[in-house]
């Protein structure tokens, strides 16, 4: 069974506990998915805050309909569906955009120690920034989230050869734009195109 596959089932799981149980089982789902689901939100508005808030107001609705993610089909994908969707709905509302030098915190958890990996994550979310939206939700699902192609398709509503476009073009740019950055490390780099050929 595949990590996706298994924590899949885990989401199932707290879904089916959320009904079962009721509000009081929500700490069990945010707890496990809060992080990934903030991860992807800031891909697609590439500001923490409103990441923070896309996830929030998912899981408002998610406490007072807990039904419908439980009989989704694949309730992690219908979970990843409708933080995307809300992060959208921000993005269209926010006139502006707000830069933040944190983002590389909030993905990779990384300690003083750690400060030199820092800098090449933070220099890959920054260039990951300047991105499309439909290409960085893409590298986001396909690189932290490790889903498929035909996975993605189904978490965006497209194709498994469009998600596979969006990424071959994304790694495209972020490889020419990382190349350019001193501050990353060539292996650093290189594990990007990890996955491209993989399907």
């Amino acid at each position: 069974m595949s990590d996706s596959a298994s924590f899949s089932d885990q989401v199932r799981e707290c879904a089916k506990h959320l009904v079962d149980v009721g509000d009081s089982a929500l700490s069990g789902l945010f707890n496990l998915t809060s992080m990934r689901l903030v991860r992807l939100a800031t891909g697609v508005t590439r500001n923490q805050h409103d990441a923070e808030d896309a996830v929030q107001a998912v899981l408002v609705r998610v406490a007072a309909q807990p039904q419908k993610l439980n009989s989704a089909d694949e309730p992690w994908y219908y979970l990843l569906r409708m933080v995307r969707n809300q992060a959208l709905v921000i993005l269209r509302q926010r006139r502006y955009t707000v830069p933040i030098d944190t983002l590389s915190d909030l993905c990779t958890r990384t300690t003083v120690d750690e400060a030199e990996q820092a800098e090449s994550f933070r220099a890959v979310w920054m260039a990951l920034r300047e991105l499309p939206v439909r290409q960085r939700e893409v590298v986001v699902l396909k690189i932290w989230e490790t889903l498929t192609f035909a996975e993605i398709g189904q978490v965006l509503d497209i194709g498994a050869s469009t998600a596979a476009s969006r990424y071959r073009y994304a790694l495209e740019k972020l490889s020419k734009r990382l190349s350019d950055n001193s501050t990353v490390d060539a292996p650093q780099s290189k594990s990007l195109s990890r996955g491209a050929s993989d399907e």
